[in-house]
């Protein structure tokens, strides 16, 4: 799905588009999960699918200190181990979690409002 929304500044990262298998970010194409920051992209996430997610993926997200965290979680949405949550929140990170459709549509919104937004989005499966 073509994403039309454009309001993200010039020197930030923005997803254009999305589809099983494949997301383009600043026309750029990525066929793996990955993690997505304003200033960074972060390709070949580990996390394949959703039942692979584990505490050092979501710690990789932690490090970039965003203020609000979004889990793309495939085609559909999956709540992650309790304990995965409650890690988060011991940094006072927001959390938000759906499908990685969703999650691609909410990171730009944020991006655009210039929020410190991290997205950890697993690919959607072709």
């Amino acid at each position: 799905m073509k994403i039309d929304l454009d309001t993200t500044p010039d020197d930030h990262y923005r997803i254009d588009a999305y589809q099983g298998g494949l997301i383009s970010i600043n026309g750029e194409h990525y066929t793996s999960s990955l993690i997505i920051s304003p200033g960074k992209v972060i390709p070949d996430w580990p996390p394949s699918v959703f039942t692979d997610l584990a505490s050092q993926h979501i710690e990789q997200i932690i490090q970039l200190k965003p203020e609000i965290i979004i889990l793309g979680t495939g085609q559909q949405l999956y709540f992650p181990a309790p304990e995965l949550i409650a890690r988060i929140f011991e940094f006072e990170i927001g959390f938000e979690v759906m499908d990685t459709g969703a999650a691609c549509r909410c990171y730009n919104l944020l991006a655009s409002d210039k929020r410190n937004v991290a997205a950890g989005l697993i690919m959607i499966q072709p």
